[in-house]
């Protein structure tokens, strides 16, 4: 793997334990070669119990993603709306752009457009337009933050079961080879204890972390040569970065393996 000191990767997500349950693994990877990364979830889990009340669930979940982060060694922000309410509009924008500012990240992950909840696919176009902004002088963030120059590209997800709201199979366009972290990544999410008793008691999510592992392996199973992995499409770079370029392939070397298919199929008229 590549040392890549200096780089900064930004994992920003909608609720406490996406961030653990979809990406942790690419995100301790790069951490491991070197870069400074960090974690932000937009909304605060508040409505996530059937047991606790609104302000003792956001609190206790604000608690678990801290402990999770702190494990991974990355830097996290506070969330800024209840669940549902991530909405694409302006003044959220303008939040999350100030954030971005000072960050500056060079890689962005996300979660993907299509997908099964509203807040996801919000917080992915939330995030678009903020990064887009980055090299905005005239462009006034919430709060206000100067403008960075610099590249970021962004990397979407896969959905939630490879799936996307209508049930259509999702085809990444890289794959990362997590199964040397994928224990750390299962310590990290089972730091949200609270999130794992309301899906066993709301979606019949019973073991809820190894329900994280049979996605991973499905995950890997798609690329055809990992045993667990994270799916990730590239954004366009055009508006975000000065050239085309894969940095996360280039960061991990051998360890992100880019679908030759996929590759093609973006090229056909």
């Amino acid at each position: 793997m590549t040392s890549i000191s200096g780089l900064t990767a930004f994992a920003i997500c909608a609720h406490p334990d996406d961030i653990e349950f979809h990406m942790a693994g690419t995100l301790l990877l790069l951490k491991q070669a070197g870069a400074d990364i960090h974690m932000w979830n937009l909304a605060n889990g508040c409505y996530g119990s059937t047991v606790y009340s609104k302000n003792d669930t956001a609190a206790i979940r604000w608690g678990e993603a801290q402990a999770a982060a702190h494990e991974a060694g990355a830097t996290i922000y506070p969330p800024v709306v209840d669940d549902l309410n991530i909405f694409y509009a302006a003044d959220l924008i303008a939040r999350v752009a100030s954030v971005i500012r000072r960050v500056q990240p060079d890689i962005i992950l996300t979660h993907p457009p299509q997908d099964y909840m509203e807040d996801h696919m919000n917080t992915c176009r939330v995030v678009l337009s903020a990064a887009f902004t980055r090299n905005m002088p005239n462009y006034v963030t919430d709060p206000p933050a100067p403008s960075a120059p610099g590249d970021t590209v962004i990397y979407c997800a896969m959905p939630h079961s490879l799936r996307d709201g209508f049930r259509q199979r999702v085809h990444a366009g890289q794959y990362v080879n997590i199964e040397s972290v994928l224990a750390q990544k299962r310590s990290m999410l089972a730091h949200h204890k609270s999130q794992k008793e309301w899906l066993d008691a709301t979606q019949g999510m019973d073991s809820y972390l190894d329900y994280m592992e049979v996605a991973s392996a499905a995950a890997g199973k798609l690329s055809g040569r990992f045993a667990y992995a994270e799916g990730w499409r590239r954004y366009s770079h055009q508006g975000y970065a000065a050239r085309e370029h894969d940095v996360l392939a280039e960061a991990l070397g051998a360890l992100c393996w880019v679908d030759p298919d996929y590759e093609d199929s973006l090229n056909q008229v």
